[in-house]
């Protein structure tokens, strides 16, 4: 990957800092000094118990409740996968979207579970305790792994709740999040697909945006509809540019606290083979999905999701390409490395602590082909057969098969052969083992043809059948899972000595001399947490000039017609508008917002996430964030990363005169 600077980050390096804030803040450790000083308002507990409470985490995303009846609102992207699984032919859900006109008509969404955050405890002294008294980085994280997981299962028995260990500032604390389970889930609105995702994949990670990316569903207790303690209200005010709002939602993953090494390591080893293997299994859906209209329908969620991650991905390993935001970087790991140095005790705790996770950096990178292509990767049969293997190990462990499509598992298995052949050489075991002296794609399709692990009774006859059955199955894939077996945990063991626990340890030692140093008035990087980050309404530079803060409905139908409205275009699939919208359009108020962008700070997993403003109303919908925010893995720049949401008014307008959805806006008290 050459080396470049992102042009809209380069020019926005050059100008004053936008009114932002940067931070996906815990609930328990906000800059409420910093609020007040700068916007003149600080939440209370009262107010942030609320918000706490009305948020929900989503499979992949973020949502709230939004009505005492347990109406609760996401992105539509969010539920697309379980819309697709829930269309047929007679009713698409993602083609003509769908109304619930009473509780009666929702549709269940099958193992779907939403859980809100009801109690966070504390842990790290008693963590540290056990930390301190073991020896190498290994039993440390070891005892620390006991300890954790009794603290959990005491708070679980106590509660009743769900409880997750929750790692902070790279280990630096550790806290138990008890969570509350909501597993009756039932849709209740969705716009078309061709609406919520108005432009597909070009409009992706751009602004101006038109999207309705928004979705209701409602949560269920013993049948009928949930209560929640707290629900949001939608605004009474018109959000406006420059105001201050609110961003509530679980943030997935960053790397801001990595050091100068790890994010190397991600640059010129993790990041380029993440792309080569995303771009080789993307070629091969496409190959499937180019055969028939049925197969563009089945594949084309995958390929969506591919193209959405190879943008993000790319963007990322730009960002690590960026010489000013690396030389910031470097900077501010030299300053506390020298503050660090300064003082003996927190020398002798970290000092070294840079150079441990640079060597164990060297041996990831020795193993780094091995460890990506020894494996399942690209066979759903022979994942399934590896955990036949183990559960030959520990006989308490289950397998089940997914839903088999023989041709999609040939292709997609023989891609990942040819690529371990390639990376690995003919002489290596896995490849010997997977191969047999076959080429790729004959191997693949003697072992799809051979195999009987896709009939969930003949999995229920092995598993019943013990160990030795297992042991003594000849299913081809049973056979390569044998071999393969052990090398995949030579080379998992390898990974956890000397590279995870490593890395674990020398983190948290630098995350408390950080402490130390300059205190806990700081954010840690995203766990797919509860975060709350704060931030205004907002332009920003971009392509020479400045991009407005708010889209309008007007803006839709000028894209829409642009691209040749309903004659014929090349891109016709991208920016074509269902029917009922340009039906809709004479009884529409165009000039209402649309989307927006924002300064606040947020990533993937934020999708679903309530903006709410300062009263703790819904203002809007999180979605997306413009180009320039894939860069917040490893950083944030407020002068040109955005957040991009849906307007709560936009919302209204399409409930009222595109569906005439009255019995949704009286519940919400829109009607």
């Amino acid at each position: 990957m050459t080396p470049k600077i992102r042009p809209a980050l380069a020019i926005a390096l050059l100008l004053p800092l936008a009114r932002a804030e940067e931070g996906m803040w815990t609930f328990s450790n906000l800059p409420l000094k910093a609020i007040k000083e700068k916007y003149g308002f600080e939440p209370t507990q009262e107010w942030l118990d609320h918000l706490r409470l009305s948020s929900l985490r989503f499979p992949g995303g973020s949502g709230s409740f939004i009505s005492p009846d347990g109406l609760a609102l996401t992105n539509h992207h969010v539920v697309r996968g379980e819309l697709q699984r829930l269309s047929t032919k007679e009713r698409d859900l993602l083609k003509d979207g769908f109304v619930a006109q009473s509780m009666e008509q929702e549709i269940v969404l099958p193992g779907v579970a939403l859980v809100t955050l009801r109690e966070a405890r504390n842990i790290t002294e008693r963590v540290a305790k056990v930390g301190g008294a073991a020896g190498s980085p290994q039993e440390r994280q070891k005892a620390i792994s006991q300890e954790t997981t009794k603290a959990a299962d005491e708070m679980r028995q106590a509660t009743g709740l769900q409880v997750e260990v929750v790692n902070l500032y790279q280990g630096g604390e550790t806290w138990l999040y008890g969570y509350e389970r909501h597993t009756d889930v039932r849709l209740v609105m969705a716009p078309e697909f061709a609406a919520a995702r108005f432009g597909q994949d070009a409009d992706n990670f751009t602004y101006p945006r038109h999207h309705m990316d928004c979705a209701f569903v409602r949560v269920y207790k013993d049948g009928k509809p949930y209560r929640p303690s707290h629900w949001l209200s939608w605004a009474k005010k018109p959000l406006k540019a420059g105001e201050l709002i609110f961003v509530s939602g679980h943030p997935g993953t960053t790397n801001r606290g990595w050091t100068m090494a790890q994010m190397a390591h991600a640059r010129e080893v993790d990041i380029p083979a993440q792309i080569k293997l995303s771009e080789d299994r993307r070629r091969v859906l496409e190959t499937l999905a180019s055969r028939s209209f049925e197969d563009k329908a089945r594949y084309g969620g995958q390929i969506y999701s591919i193209e959405n991650s190879l943008k993000t991905v790319k963007s990322g390993l730009d960002a690590l390409y960026d010489q000013d935001a690396m030389a910031r970087l470097q900077k501010a790991e030299d300053d506390l490395r020298k503050a660090v140095a300064a003082r003996p005790e927190l020398q002798r705790e970290a000092g070294g602590s840079w150079q441990a996770i640079a060597n164990a950096l060297k041996v990831a990178k020795e193993i780094s082909q091995e460890r990506t292509y020894v494996g399942t990767r690209g066979s759903a049969l022979l994942a399934l057969a590896m955990s036949l293997v183990r559960t030959s190990r520990h006989p308490a462990a289950t397998a089940t098969p997914a839903p088999f499509d023989a041709e999609y598992e040939t292709q997609m298995f023989a891609e990942a052969l040819k690529e371990a052949r390639t990376a690995l050489g003919d002489k290596h075991p896995f490849v010997k083992a997977a191969l047999g002296g076959k080429a790729p794609l004959e191997a693949a399709k003697s072992a799809v043809a051979a195999t009987k692990l896709h009939n969930p009774e003949e999995v229920k006859k092995l598993i019943a059948g013990g160990p030795n059955a297992i042991k003594a199955s000849n299913d081809p894939f049973l056979v390569m899972a044998r071999a393969i077996d052990p090398m995949q945990k030579a080379l998992a063991d390898k990974q956890a000595a000397q590279v995870d626990a490593v890395i674990r340890d020398h983190s948290a030692r630098i995350a408390r001399a950080k402490f130390e140093v300059y205190g806990k008035d700081t954010y840690p990087d995203a766990t797919f947490t509860l975060r709350l980050s704060y931030g205004t309404v907002a332009h920003y530079p971009a392509m020479g000039t400045l991009v407005q803060p708010f889209t309008t409905m007007h803006g839709l139908f000028d894209r829409f017609e642009g691209w040749g409205g309903t004659a014929y275009n090349l891109d016709r699939d991208k920016w074509l508008l269902p029917q009922k919208w340009l039906d809709a359009k004479p009884r529409m108020e165009l000039k209402t917002p649309y989307n927006f962008a924002s300064t606040n700070d947020i990533i993937g997993g934020n999708s679903g996430s309530p903006v709410v403003d300062r009263h703790g109303e819904l203002v809007g919908l999180a979605f997306d964030g413009n180009m320039e925010s894939n860069a917040g893995r490893f950083y944030y720049d407020g002068r040109a990363n955005r957040t991009v949401s849906v307007d709560a008014r936009a919302i209204r307008e399409m409930l009222d005169k595109v569906y005439g959805a009255d019995a949704l806006l009286k519940e919400l008290g829109l009607k």
